[in-house]
């Protein structure tokens, strides 16, 4: 009998959800997609020289708590260090982290957007090439920063401040029943 009463009570809570979502406006449009990259708030690329080694950029990722290092000398971009290059390329491998060059496992010549270029365009470069950074340059060139996928989604969080911040806890989760277990 209890059962069919959360059963119950279970289906209202989502019907009522339901109603609320198609009450709602949406307010996030194509045009909003269509701002300048430069009205997000980009951090200063983080950046390293060709011939430094794996375990120094693993280090700086660490430290810095960012998701990629750009190679770059003379101000000119060569290539870009991810965490994925660090998981799909080096993880595993019977190497000496602090001999092996960063070279080596960056990728050459990564696709680069500058500040004008629509928030859009990023978009699509990520979801085709399936990266989670593109490198920014300015107009001669040089890298400037790095977008990541993360940036893009708190400027399209920022639509939806109600929608996020009262969304309801998962209807199927249920508190633990003892406090010292998980």
């Amino acid at each position: 009998m209890a059962v069919k009463a959360d059963f119950d009570r279970f289906d209202d809570e989502l019907r009522s959800m339901q109603e609320l979502m198609e009450e709602q406006e949406i307010s996030l449009h194509d045009k909003d997609l269509m701002v300048p990259i430069n009205t997000l708030s980009l951090k200063k690329a983080v950046t390293v020289e060709p011939g430094t080694s794996i375990k120094q950029c693993v280090e700086i990722l660490l430290a810095r708590h960012f998701g990629c290092l750009l190679v770059v000398k003379n101000k000119n971009l060569k290539g870009i260090f991810t965490e994925r290059d660090v998981l799909l390329k080096i993880a595993g491998e019977k190497i000496d982290l602090s001999k092996v060059k960063v070279d080596d496992y960056m990728t050459p010549n990564p696709v680069t957007l500058t500040m004008n270029d629509p928030i859009i365009s990023a978009l699509r470069l990520m979801h085709k090439g399936g990266y989670r950074h593109v490198t920014i340059v300015d107009e001669k060139g040089e890298p400037v920063s790095v977008l990541s996928i993360r940036d893009i989604v708190h400027y399209i969080v920022e639509f939806f401040p109600q929608d996020i911040l009262n969304l309801p806890p998962h209807p199927i989760r249920v508190g633990a029943k003892n406090p010292d277990g998980g």
